[in-house]
């Protein structure tokens, strides 16, 4: 799920017993990133308007996801793949997202997977996993929001940041994207927000810290009849700034741009039970190289 031009992030029974499995209480599935692999799931929407920004100065730029663009836009209606390209001559270099056989992490802090590998792969799977937990349901609920920030980032952000992130999911902000004000759905209906990484590409890389970058598509809506927030489709790139710390990356500063958004199919729009049907019985994924 998206945030805005400068930032960005957005359960239910999976298909596995994988043991580092739940963001959100939704089980999830260990997935490899091999090349040209994209979500199957995910339904073209029409066109939503460009998000807004929402910056949050607190030493860090945290990734609030979609839902800040989606509570601006007020009720909605209805019911080319870009290769990475090497940091030397801008070639396509789809090999840095493939399979390499290395074992994937073994550990979990709390729900989210970690003990990442110190090089370039383990950064980038961390990249990726992080934005996924910072784009999830649980981001809306205090408890598990702070859970989230404790197990991603730099503990020298934590405390400012979660202070920060307490005002900017606010009572009325979470009225405004159609939750409860303890960030619970309306009875019969389902929100969803999800940050589904489609590939990954380091921008820098030193012995104790990194840039990565993760090219995303989201989900973000409610879901059930009655709604007037549709679940809509989003496209943007996450840039994060990884340090070493405690024998694992975490997050120092985040932020984010729009796209690049490929052009939607012809594919019918789904109905909002379909889309809360299918959140329900599809769990997310664990990305590890």
């Amino acid at each position: 799920m998206s945030l805005g031009d400068d930032n960005g992030y957005r359960n239910d029974s999976g298909r596995t017993d994988d043991a580092y499995s739940t963001i959100g209480g939704t089980r999830q599935t260990r997935t490899r990133l091999p090349d040209g692999e994209g979500d199957g799931y995910g339904t073209p929407r029409r066109p939503s308007r460009k998000p807004r920004s929402m910056v949050m100065m607190v030493g860090v730029v945290v990734l609030l996801v979609a839902a800040i663009a989606f509570a601006n836009m007020g009720g909605g209606r209805g019911n080319g793949d870009n290769g990475d390209r090497d940091r030397a001559g801008g070639s396509p270099n789809t090999s840095s997202t493939a399979a390499t056989g290395t074992k994937p992490v073994q550990g979990k802090n709390g729900t989210i997977a970690s003990g990442f590998a110190h090089d370039e792969q383990g950064a980038q799977s961390a990249a990726a996993n992080y934005a996924v937990a910072l784009g999830s349901v649980g981001m809306f609920k205090k408890d598990s929001r702070n859970s989230i920030i404790e197990a991603t980032h730099d503990p020298a952000v934590v405390e400012n940041l979660s202070t920060a992130l307490m005002d900017a999911y606010s009572p009325e902000f979470l009225k405004n994207v159609g939750l409860n004000e303890d960030g619970t759905s309306p009875s019969g209906l389902t929100f969803v927000s999800r940050t589904i990484p489609v590939g990954t590409k380091v921008l820098e890389k030193s012995d104790t810290t990194a840039t990565v970058e993760v090219w995303c598509t989201g989900l973000v809506g409610m879901a059930g009849q009655g709604s007037t927030k549709p679940v809509t489709a989003t496209w943007f790139t996450i840039s994060e700034k990884l340090k070493w710390v405690g024998d694992d990356w975490r997050i120092e500063s985040s932020s984010q741009k729009e796209g690049p958004t490929p052009v939607n199919g012809d594919n019918r729009a789904s109905t909002a039970d379909e889309i809360a049907g299918a959140v329900q019985g599809y769990g997310g994924f664990t990305y590890a190289r």
